[in-house]
């Protein structure tokens, strides 16, 4: 379901207005955390533990996480990590909501990655990476016209990726599809970065996204949302 009208239209303060509780790096208001199967990019089908902040600045027409855009409970970091711990899986993921707007994300992202994590991050890329603990594998989301935010692309963060990274586009129709070929052509993107090419969920058929990548010989990998596959739109937490 795309997201309702008021939170389309809400201006840019009501969008970050529940991060005013936060003061410095010592705090994260923290929406959930939980244990599940990663169900994107190229580590999909890996257990994880996820730990998804309050948050975003964006309205992506086909957000499924509009739970996130406010409420939470304020945390210290050291609460964080001790659940973290609890769960005895070598791999978290840091997500949103938009994570990168609280300034404690990057302080957490460099302890977790202190204590031997495999470390994801989950980024819409319109906010910077360039405070990123380079231990981190960042999943950047560039965003197409059909989600409402192409506007908001942050070009230089394409700079910024190191190996370990990855690039993902979601695609709602052709016109993102060729959006996204005319986007990859006008970058440089290094062979060591993946590309993941998914298809919104209730826009685009998988297989017709599959038919468009085999017929052009994209060098691009097809994915799409495993946990929903396995338990639809139901929260895991």
């Amino acid at each position: 379901m795309p997201l309702p009208t008021h939170l389309l239209e809400q201006t840019a303060a009501e969008r970050i207005a529940p991060l005013k509780v936060l003061d410095g790096d010592d705090r994260l208001l923290v929406h959930e955390i939980y244990t599940s199967i990663q169900g994107e990019s190229t580590h999909a089908g890996k257990p994880c533990v996820f730990i998804r902040l309050t948050g975003c600045h964006l309205r992506c027409v086909y957000c499924d996480t509009e739970h996130a855009f406010k409420d939470g409970e304020k945390t210290t970091l050291e609460e964080v990590l001790s659940q973290v711990r609890a769960q005895q899986i070598p791999m978290v993921e840091l997500t949103g909501g938009e994570p990168l707007l609280q300034k404690g994300a990057f302080k957490l992202l460099q302890n977790l990655c202190d204590e031997g994590y495999t470390v994801l991050l989950e980024t819409s890329g319109a906010t910077s990476i360039e405070k990123v603990d380079r231990r981190v594998k960042v999943i950047l989301d560039v965003k197409t016209p059909g989600s409402g935010e192409v506007h908001r692309n942050l070009n230089k963060n394409i700079d910024l990726l190191w190996p370990g990274c990855e690039l993902k586009f979601v695609l709602c129709d052709r016109a993102d599809f060729e959006w996204a070929c005319q986007w990859l052509e006008q970058h440089d993107i290094p062979d060591y970065i993946p590309v993941l090419f998914s298809p919104e969920a209730e826009q685009l058929p998988p297989v017709r996204l599959a038919e468009w990548i085999t017929a052009q010989r994209l060098p691009v990998q097809f994915q799409v949302q495993l946990h929903k596959i396995l338990w639809g739109d139901e929260r895991r937490r």
